[in-house]
């Protein structure tokens, strides 16, 4: 390559990665569903994360940085090798070669330039406190007193879920047998070099397994790589570094601006809920509804707002009063005399009495028509589902539906890979039997606090032991309900009261104990349609965020194959 095709190369690998920079920041990774609250912006983003890969394929394939016709030829650092490893370097077939290199590099595999052997075996309980760093599949995982190695060794990990990946150990070390050594002097190649070769190599040509993956010497001495001078190798080293230096400064600057846009939009909806009367939630509503189109913007910021849709809805700040509407007593007076009636006809057992709602415990004030009233008091049943004896080995393809805590959602029931079990096992549980117009809430678990409504037309089914059935005396209370049971005030109470330690878990005596706000009959009505409406819009939103960031995915993953065609 002539100087002048060198510096236009250069130009042309400074253009790509900084005229882009729209692309690579705007092209989110997408994010994991949680609970129903924003989850945060923490981890990579997507386009930054192909920018990265994009500048190790540039560099491993000699696109990085300009070549020096003063750089002594990798041919003369292979004789080196060969005298010191006592290997020969046999010569590959064009099918063998994964790629062209420039002048002055040279294709081997990775066996003739390094000796490759496992770690040693050393267990767990061999670990120490103190002692030297012992080097397990994802890095350091304890001391041990000896070491293996004085110098800094470049690994891969060769069981489990790492298998494939790379890793540098530092000095005085000892690998376990999780990793492969891949052992140089290094005066005769640059260990990072070879690092940032191994991080994008293809692992299906290394790793085998699926249930169990794994490296072998078997798989990993024929892996045909490029190798530069050593002169190029410390300079492409260089270049890497700085590029992901900015790499990382450029993505902490965009998170760092997507963590203050989400606290801005967190501040501003909490100003809506603590509002004191009706006058200063507009004055806060019209505030945020002037910049709506800037705070609402990405995925987190549409789940806070869903979410203080859902507080508002339930504080009574939705929808307006109607001083025509019968009270929420009322219906709490027609509820309890259901509840006696069927207690009286031995339908229901008698309670005991719940503990009355003094006027500090109640969380918020409500408006005048509303009552605050214990779940208990509202339901026929409150009980957890079962787990037939067997297991999943009980389970059959067809059957009565079993419902499991990952079919449960706020938005309803997901049956995709719902299990099923026979009608004869099915009435054995009778107790646990699920009907139309429950609600279903998940009481452990990472999904603790999920609610959904069974609906009309579901038919017959039966629960887990990780699933309560909610059932109100009351049905045409139901949407409000589960309103109430999946908004802020319900969700926090959950957290407050879940025991266990090793798992989260929810008593049905906290569950039942829980406060509920209850509008009259009429005005709930009106909330969930309002609900209905709003929540309609946030998916709108919502979906027109993720088929953007989808798009600009599309966009970054289009300009790294390119540039890689371009360069070639």
């Amino acid at each position: 390559m002539s100087a002048q095709e060198n510096t236009s190369h250069q130009q042309s690998v400074h253009q790509l990665l900084t005229q882009h920079l729209a692309i690579w920041t705007t092209a989110e990774t997408e994010k994991k569903s949680g609970r129903g609250r924003a989850n945060g912006n923490a981890g990579s983003v997507y386009g930054i994360k192909k920018l990265r890969e994009l500048i190790l394929e540039l560099a491993v394939r000699g696109k990085l940085v300009p070549q020096d016709a003063n750089d002594e030829p990798a041919g003369e650092l292979v004789k080196r090798i060969e005298v010191e490893n006592g290997k020969q370097l046999f010569d590959l077939g064009e099918e063998e070669k994964p790629f062209m290199l420039p002048e002055g590099w040279i294709h081997a595999r990775l066996g003739f330039i390094f000796n490759i052997v496992y770690g040693k075996g050393l267990s767990n309980a061999e670990l120490t406190d103190e002692g030297y760093d012992v080097f397990g599949a994802n890095g350091i995982i304890g001391k041990y007193p000896k070491y293996l190695y004085e110098e800094p060794q470049l690994l891969i990990s060769c069981r489990g879920a790492y298998s494939g990946k790379p890793n540098i150990s530092p000095k005085n070390c000892f690998v376990t047998s999780n990793s492969l050594v891949l052992g140089n002097s290094w005066k005769n190649v640059n260990l990072r070099f070879f690092y940032h070769a191994l991080s994008i190599a293809n692992k299906e040509k290394i790793v085998t397994g699926s249930a169990q993956p794994q490296v072998t010497t078997t798989n990993l001495e024929p892996f045909v790589i490029g190798v530069p001078p050593l002169a190029e190798q410390h300079r492409i080293v260089a270049k890497v570094d700085a590029l992901m230096a900015l790499c990382d400064q450029i993505e902490n600057q965009h998170l760092n601006a997507a963590e203050a846009h989400e606290t801005l939009v967190s501040d501003l909806l909490e100003t809506l809920t603590h509002s004191q009367n009706a006058e200063a939630f507009q004055s806060h509503w019209q505030r945020i509804a002037q910049h709506f189109d800037v705070l609402f913007t990405t995925e987190a910021s549409i789940d806070a707002l869903k979410q203080t849709l859902l507080q508002l809805a339930v504080m009574g700040k939705l929808v307006p009063q109607d001083p025509n509407d019968e009270p929420a007593g009322e219906l709490l007076k027609r509820i309890q005399a259901e509840k006696a009636k069927l207690i009286a006809q031995g339908k229901l057992k008698k309670e005991k009495p719940l503990a009355p709602i003094t006027e500090d415990k109640k969380p918020f004030e409500l408006p005048k028509g509303w009552e605050w009233v214990r779940l208990n008091e509202l339901l026929s049943k409150i009980g957890a589902g079962s787990t037939p004896l067997g297991g999943k080995q009980i389970y059959v393809n067809e059957g009565v539906p079993f419902l499991r805590s990952q079919n449960i959602w706020d938005d309803g029931l997901k049956l995709d890979d719902v299990a099923y079990i026979t009608h004869e096992i099915h009435q054995k549980m009778s107790g646990t039997h699920v009907c139309a117009g429950d609600l279903l809430f998940n009481i452990t678990g990472a999904s603790i606090g999920r609610c959904a409504i069974v609906p009309k037309d579901f038919g017959i089914g039966n629960v887990s032991q990780h699933v309560t059935i909610i059932r109100l005396l009351f049905k045409d209370a139901l949407g409000f309900i589960h309103l109430v049971l999946i908004s802020e005030h319900v969700q926090q109470a959950v957290m407050d009261v879940q025991v266990g330690v090793s798992r989260e878990g929810l008593s049905i005596g906290k569950l039942g104990q829980f406060m509920i706000p209850i509008p009259p009959l009429a005005e709930q009505h009106r909330v969930v349609a309002k609900v209905d409406e709003l929540m309609a819009l946030c998916v709108q939103l919502k979906t027109r965020i993720q088929q953007a960031s989808r798009q600009q995915q599309l966009l970054a993953d289009a300009l790294v194959a390119q540039a890689v065609d371009y360069f070639d």
